[in-house]
């Protein structure tokens, strides 16, 4: 059975919040988030655990509206300059069920009016983690290159070098001639897969993500491997 959960409806609403991104505006608007984002995020959430399921039993799909795999709108503003109270996108992320006490791997989803795509694996671990990734990566090369080099992982997924935070060099461990020297010198462990408003709003929508996933599931995989998690 085939379903549409997103429609162009999504994008329109987000357009409007980002020229108008105040409370005022979102407060009279709040029933169209909940009605166009919020519940049909809800039922994708649902309705997609049995698709992550068939990949890892050890990633959540949490329907919850606080804490669950829908990612709130509201910006945390005590830091950045950007003072606007919401996000203009919208975010799912399949958390690994060990990702409230450790840095863990995950499943993401982006929505935002030119700029769809898909997300796996951990972004800017701690030092300690990060250098557990690398060490699997240098002592596993054969698997990393299966992993992560892979025609069936790159037709799909994009590991970013350009304008990616990395180390300034290779680390000393790992010697001078490593097949994957920018490999052991990134701080994120992370791939991108671009969508289009089609997919998003199309009907195989469930069926294309779970496809992406999968494709992606040695990748993750080795990082949970790497940090001693299960997979």
């Amino acid at each position: 059975m085939t379903q549409t959960y997103f429609t162009p409806a999504v994008f329109k609403f987000l357009r409007e919040l980002e020229e108008n991104n105040n409370r005022p505006w979102f407060e009279a608007n709040k029933d169209r988030y909940v009605s166009t984002i919020r519940e049909p995020a809800k039922e994708f959430i649902a309705d997609f655990e049995p698709r992550l399921t068939n990949i890892s039993d050890h990633f959540l799909a949490d329907t919850r509206t606080n804490g669950g795999s829908l990612m709130r709108p509201y910006r945390d503003t005590r830091f950045g300059s950007d003072k606007t109270p919401y996000k203009t996108n919208v975010g799912i992320q399949f958390r690994h069920e060990m990702g409230k006490d450790v840095h863990a791997p995950g499943f993401y989803l982006h929505f935002e009016p030119g700029s769809c795509w898909a997300g796996v694996g951990l972004w800017n671990p701690e030092a300690k983690v990060a250098k557990k990734i690398r060490d699997r990566i240098y002592g596993e090369t054969s698997e990393w290159k299966k992993a992560a080099k892979s025609k069936t992982f790159t037709d799909t997924w994009e590991i970013s070098y350009e304008d990616a935070e990395m180390l300034k060099r290779v680390p000393k461990e790992y010697g001078d001639g490593f097949a994957y020297p920018d490999d052991v010198r990134k701080k994120s462990f992370t791939a991108g897969a671009k969508l289009t408003q089609k997919t998003v709003t199309s009907s195989s929508f469930d069926a294309e993500i779970a496809k992406l996933y999968s494709r992606a599931a040695g990748y993750t995989e080795f990082l949970c491997k790497a940090i001693g998690l299960p997979f």
